[in-house]
Parts: C-alpha cells; structure tokens; sequence
C-alpha cells in the first residue's frame, strides 16, 4: 500500500471515531430509518469502517447490492476527505467490483486521500472481506466547499473525532490502497 509520502508497512494508527449530530444521510445517519448506520473511523489521512451487510441490501441472492457497495466506498472516501478538512461532495466516481459482497459476512471498508489540487480532491477506496481479499475498488473525485459552507457543515454536522482505542487500525489489513492492480 502508497501514499504520497512513500510506503505504508504494516502500521497501527490509534483509530478515532466519526461523532456528528444527529441527521438523516442515508450511509452515516443515525436518524433515517432505513439507513445503513455507517460506524466510520479515521486517522492518518484515512476513514474506515467494519460492518456485515444484512439482508436489505440484497441484490441478487445472497449478494449486496452494487449501490450499496458504491454506497459504502463513496462514504469512506467522502469522510476521509473530511478527516482532510476538506469538505466536498462527490463530482466523480468510478467502482469496480472484483468479487461479490455476501450479505452475513464481516467487510472492511477504507477510504483515503490521494491528491489536493485547491478545491479538488482525489481519494480511492477498497472494500476487503475477512481474509483481505479486494471485494471492489474506487477512485473520485470530490469538489471542496468554500470556506462559508465548510463553516456551515462543520456547524451543523458538529464533527468530531473522538479517541477510540478499541479500534486501533492496522493500515495493511486493507489491501489495495495505492495498488495498480
């Protein structure tokens, strides 16, 4: 795994909970009901997260919807764009799905930024399964706020990473970040 100042071995980062107010983001929101309820995770540049997928986010049987996949990588991208301090939204995304997400099965989601050109922000994401084998991988491109909306989101949202050492992070257990591959 590459970032932009060289190769990542097998480092811990203490892992820093996502808190936001309450809100309706159908990925993060803890208030729609239909929502995925997304727990996120940040630290060093990168958003994770670890979820099993249950049976409402089938699409074919047995299997994950691929929306919900892209779902899943925009939101680590996004947060870790976020982590960055660099709100946007997301203007591009490419997914490709490598193997089929099975809905019961533990996933590992990861997101990091890979480029800032003033208010453009590349990231890519990975999805792995418990073995580490790559599910599917993203590259977007996100535009970033002025600095008035950034103030408002930050504001509204109430963003805050807060200490949690029960997710210490193992950066090399999401391969596929910075892989060509």
């Amino acid at each position: 795994m590459t970032s932009e100042t060289g190769t990542f071995g097998d480092v811990r980062i203490a892992g820093r909970r996502v808190m936001l107010q309450p809100h309706n983001c159908f990925a993060c929101g803890t208030l729609n009901a239909h929502g995925m309820h997304l727990a996120l995770h940040a630290g060093d540049g990168h958003c994770w997260l670890d979820t099993v997928l249950d049976d409402r986010f089938e699409g074919w049987e047995g299997i994950a919807h691929g929306g919900i996949i892209s779902t899943i990588l925009d939101e680590v991208m996004a947060w870790a764009v976020v982590e960055h301090d660099l709100w946007g939204v997301t203007a591009r995304m490419s997914v490709e799905f490598k193997k089929p997400v099975r809905i019961g099965k533990p996933i590992h989601g990861e997101g990091r930024v890979t480029s800032v050109r003033r208010r453009i922000v590349e990231a890519e994401g990975v999805l792995t399964d418990e073995d580490g084998t790559i599910l599917a991988r993203a590259e977007a491109t996100f535009v970033g706020a002025p600095d008035e909306r950034k103030a408002e989101l930050k504001a509204r949202y109430g963003f805050v990473l807060t200490p949690d050492a029960e997710n210490e992070h193992v950066v090399a257990a999401a391969p596929g970040l910075g892989d060509t591959a």
